[in-house]
């Protein structure tokens, strides 16, 4: 049964991602990460870089192998701009959890000559964020991204400030380990006074996302803000042994989160209002 049928999943938090899923920044993004990139014989991690027998997928190992050869990104991930930093150098490192907090660190001195502000991924975000405000679900916005460009570019969303919004605002270097790692949820969840449960949602965009999410032991929703097809979807997240974390949910909008989270309050009062039967085990 998925998570997601179980009445206890009604969201009372729900957590989300920034860049590419509430807002975006992809230009800086990609500015930094193209800044990086020729640094990785400098850095000492070209030879930290994923094997191909190792990499998730095809596609994969072919941007692995891209960049081993021309220490940048392939033109057509860069026109597509559908892949985030903390994926491409997932992608890049797998589980070089060393060589992957060196790409970071390097990023963050490399953002800081292109951050700015941001734009709404969708219209209509703030008034969602306050609806749900208004259903008594707590707010959270975590980041990888550090708390010196988070402050900068939420304070700046189409010229308004969103840190209102949020309950509380967790970044890449406020916690040991950023995402994959739980740590930020974790932090989150303590800040605003809740435990780690499915009635916690955590929505992102990456695969890391998911991960993040499913390792905080929360319900992990993908937004599918890339437009990526199923198929594509299926082999993101495999399900294998090496791959096992898999989204409980997936949406495209976020109508989608706003319907998903309504259709859970309205099932969850039924739930509570419904008599108990002869098999409710509490009879």
């Amino acid at each position: 049964m998925s998570i997601l049928k179980l009445p206890h999943a009604r969201p009372t938090t729900i957590l989300f991602d920034w860049h590419a899923t509430l807002v975006d920044t992809r230009d800086a993004m990609y500015h930094a990460v193209d800044d990086v990139l020729p640094k990785l014989v400098e850095l000492g991690l070209i030879e930290r870089l994923v094997p191909a027998e190792d990499s998730r997928t095809m596609e994969d190992a072919r941007l692995v192998k891209y960049v081993r050869n021309n220490a940048r990104l392939h033109p057509k991930i860069r026109s597509e701009r559908k892949v985030s930093r903390t994926d491409i150098f997932e992608v890049l490192f797998g589980p070089a959890h060393e060589a992957k907090r060196i790409a970071h660190r390097e990023f963050d001195e490399c953002y800081r000559r292109h951050v700015s502000g941001a734009e709404p991924l969708e219209e209509g975000i703030p008034e969602l964020l306050k609806d749900l405000r208004g259903l008594n679900i707590k707010l959270g916005v975590i980041s990888n991204r550090s708390r010196e460009y988070m402050q900068k570019e939420i304070a700046n969303v189409r010229g308004e400030n969103w840190r209102p919004l949020f309950g509380t605002m967790v970044c890449g270097d406020d916690v040991a380990h950023r995402k994959p790692w739980p740590d930020l949820l974790i932090m989150a969840m303590k800040n605003l006074g809740v435990q780690a449960d499915t009635s916690c949602w955590y929505v992102g965009d990456s695969t890391t996302d998911v991960i993040a999410a499913k390792e905080a032991n929360v319900t992990a929703i993908f937004y599918n803000g890339a437009g990526w097809d199923q198929n594509w979807i299926d082999r993101i997240f495999p399900g294998t042994v090496r791959h096992p974390h898999k989204p409980d949910a997936v949406i495209n909008h976020f109508s989608e989160l706003a319907d998903l989270v309504k259709r859970f309050l309205q099932d969850y009062e039924a739930f509570e209002a419904a008599p108990p039967t002869s098999t409710s085990w509490l009879s």
